[in-house]
């Protein structure tokens, strides 16, 4: 029988080991498996094929539901589904990818339910109805920021509960749809809200920041924590930066292109001085478009073959050499930032 991480980490909250053994024990674990390290980035999706079995089943339970109760009442029969086997799967059986699932429905239903409430009737109906006629964003923008706030207090309610990973980085998210919503309402614009999903990938990259600091060698919870923070957080900050070259614009201009290819290079450094790369994986689309148009040139299938061959060449290169690279780059850092970032594999 396999011991588990998670279940080191129950042992811990049951009094029976102290966290000093728990992080010694693993660190031991890890280094009788070859490659192990701070590199590989690793966090848990499966515990075993039947996680796979039973993240299906659950899908297709909370998926029975919307076809069988009106949309308010299927949200909120979702989230208390989800709650109830939340406590089997999660909190007695610690199995990860059905963990995950429903962490996500029962906070994506709270946030459900909390929209359709504002917008099913009264003033919220009359003026969410004016949408698209009028063009009034309002409408729409502020129960969407009441629904964040509420996405995030259940997410809240059941990190408290659970303790699952991911849900740290969906109370973000939720609040980061809450803060769009906010700036939308008062500057309806799209450069406005593109600049709040900005500043709020910002917010959830310094959370992901210091979380990773705190495990420097990526032995806790917090790394897996921090890991989700920064997959939130990556295209937030990617898609906002990217947005304002117009690469995805029709007709936009090899400078576009050249743009996009240098703040690749930006992220690819960041990349490798924080040891994450969730942001390289959020700005490939910006890239492949961007070498698309480079290299197109009226050949559709050639050019995106030469694009995919030239990333595809680019990235595993860089996974080869991501250690050498990363151990150079922090020798230019001053020791008090080397002292605080991952350690080098």
């Amino acid at each position: 029988m396999d011991i588990r991480k998670e279940d080191l980490d129950a042992a811990v909250e049951a009094g029976v080991i102290d966290t000093q053994a728990r992080d010694r024990l693993i660190v031991f674990a890890r280094t009788r498996l070859q490659g192990a390290g701070p590199d590989n980035e690793s966090f848990r999706l499966l515990t075993g094929f039947n996680d796979i079995f039973v993240a299906l089943a659950c899908l297709l339970v909370l998926g029975a539901i919307p076809a069988l109760l009106p949309a308010l009442a299927a949200a909120i029969a979702m989230a208390v589904v989800s709650w109830g086997l939340a406590e089997y799967f999660t909190r007695r059986r610690r199995m990860a990818l059905p963990s995950i699932i429903l962490l996500l429905a029962f906070v994506g239903s709270v946030f459900a339910a909390t929209f359709m409430a504002l917008t099913a009737g009264g003033h919220w109906g009359r003026a969410a109805q004016q949408l698209w006629s009028q063009g009034q964003y309002t409408a729409v923008l502020a129960p969407a920021m009441v629904a964040g706030l509420a996405g995030a207090a259940a997410a809240a309610l059941h990190w408290r509960r659970f303790r699952v990973p991911v849900t740290l980085a969906a109370g973000a998210g939720a609040l980061a749809v809450g803060f769009i919503a906010l700036v939308g309402a008062l500057i309806p614009s799209g450069p406005a809200m593109q600049a709040a999903a900005f500043v709020a990938g910002l917010a959830i990259f310094g959370g992901a920041m210091a979380y990773d600091m705190r495990d420097r060698d990526r032995l806790t919870r917090s790394t897996d924590i921090a890991f989700w923070l920064h997959l939130l957080a990556a295209p937030l900050i990617v898609h906002p930066v990217f947005k304002l070259t117009g690469v995805l614009e029709p007709g936009s201009g090899p400078a576009a292109a050249v743009i996009v290819l240098l703040l690749y290079v930006v992220l690819t450094t960041i990349a490798l001085v924080i040891d994450r790369r969730a942001l390289l994986v959020s700005a490939l689309v910006y890239v492949l478009v961007a070498l698309q148009g480079l290299f197109a040139a009226g050949q559709v299938a050639a050019g995106f073959g030469l694009t995919a061959l030239i990333l595809g060449s680019f990235l595993i290169m860089l996974s080869a050499g991501w250690g050498s690279l990363r151990r150079r780059l922090l020798g230019f850092l001053p020791a008090g930032w080397r002292a605080r970032l991952p350690s080098p594999a």
